[in-house]
């Protein structure tokens, strides 16, 4: 009987820190400590828009505002897609239908957009004539497609289509005002640009990828680059010195990249490349992992219940991941500062456009190797780029 409750006694025993163990598990989570932020504009909310493009680029040249000593502007991102709309639109045709049509763009949208068109704040132009209070493009998207479908399907295009097509954009975002006044001033929109006190060509696009050479500029081949804006190309290693370069001396960093990796959780606001670290196995570990399912694996490594080991990220890596649509121009954010998590971890923090939300008011952190991993492209003032990287570029 004594035996029997003594192996009782034990068995509750080894639950009971079990249960223990589990629960320091789910408490223990990610907890990350600030290095360094950058002076930023409040968070916006592109909500059902894949607008993150433009949401994205103007974070980024407000905080060039701010850096340079200027004040707090929310600048419009419905003017940027407005006019990037018209000019799609038209490319559409030219192209006879073989564009992609649709309200993704890239950074150089925005920079070549107010070189052309000027900018305006947000509340001169809300964008905002359909009923609701939050960008919504579900049905603007397909009338847009729809109305250029029609268009190019005759033999000839007639004298009133971009009438039309002026009009289409007017009565969802509105009419472009040619004057405004903003704070007891009178402007233009491109008076209001040169009042901002930025130069739109002191910024530059830096990628790299091995199936174009290294320092030359390339068309880079994704859907969203409807025009064919090119990118500088460096190596891996040299890329990431420029937003460490960047960020160091107090430049924040335009990111585009892919969030629909298994490693990006919405819900926890993290970006990871988790790799198994079976150097630290254990025998009987090493072999419990070896009998998982890849299926059972890849829930062990995505679980995002503690810091652990990731991947080293290589120049091959990321040729493979773009080379097979495994990359892709996905999302694109503002990257603001530096952290790192309980264990020593580097990360960078950055600002979204997906509205104020649980759990860091609508910002991420990305891993350094998910950042060197899934980098689309990065946008920086040119003053940002370390002078040798600089020399080579020949800039």
């Amino acid at each position: 009987m004594k035996k029997i409750l003594f192996t009782a006694l034990l068995a509750l025993l080894a639950a009971g820190v079990g249960a223990q163990e589990q629960q320091k598990q789910k408490e223990e989570g990610y907890r990350f400590t600030d290095v360094k932020t950058l002076p930023v504009t409040s968070v916006k909310n592109q909500n059902r828009s894949g607008t993150c493009w433009a949401y994205s680029a103007l974070a980024f040249l407000e905080s060039e505002i701010l850096r340079n000593g200027g004040g707090e502007y929310d600048l419009s991102a419905m003017w940027i897609v407005r006019n990037a709309y018209f000019e799609k639109a038209v490319k559409y045709a030219r192209m006879h239908g073989s564009l992609n049509l649709a309200v993704g763009g890239g950074s150089r949208d925005v920079t070549d957009g107010i070189k052309k068109y000027g900018i305006v704040p947000t509340e001169v132009y809300p964008g905002l004539c359909y009923g609701t209070d939050l960008p919504d493009f579900t049905e603007i998207d397909r009338v847009v497609k729809g109305y250029m479908d029609a268009v190019i399907a005759g033999d000839k295009l007639t004298t009133a289509w971009q009438r039309g097509l002026d009009a289409v954009l007017d009565a969802y975002l509105g009419p472009k005002p040619e004057k405004f006044t903003w704070k007891g001033k009178e402007y233009t929109p491109q008076s209001f640009a040169a009042s901002l006190g930025l130069d739109m060509d002191d910024y530059v696009e830096i990628s790299s990828y091995t199936h174009h050479p290294f320092y030359e500029e390339f068309i880079l081949e994704v859907p969203d680059n409807w025009m064919w804006g090119t990118v500088w190309n460096l190596p891996l290693d040299e890329m990431m010195a420029v937003v460490d370069n960047a960020l160091a001396n107090d430049y924040t960093v335009l990111w585009g990249t892919d969030v629909s990796e298994k490693g990006f959780s919405r819900t926890k606001a993290i970006g990871i490349v988790p790799e198994a670290d079976l150097t630290s196995m254990s025998g009987t570990d090493a072999e419990r992992w070896g009998k998982l399912s890849d299926k059972e694996k890849e829930a062990a490594l995505y679980k995002f219940d503690k810091p652990g080991k990731e991947r080293v990220i290589t120049q091959q890596m990321r040729q493979e991941a773009f080379d097979n649509y495994e990359t892709t121009d996905d999302h694109g954010m503002q990257i603001m500062g530096t952290a790192v998590d309980q264990a020593g971890n580097d990360y960078y923090k950055v600002k979204n456009s997906w509205g104020v939300r649980p759990p860091y008011d609508g910002y991420y952190y990305f891993s350094r190797p998910f950042v060197a991993y899934k980098t689309m492209s990065v946008m920086v003032n040119k003053k940002a780029i370390p002078e040798p990287i600089r020399k080579k570029m020949g800039l």
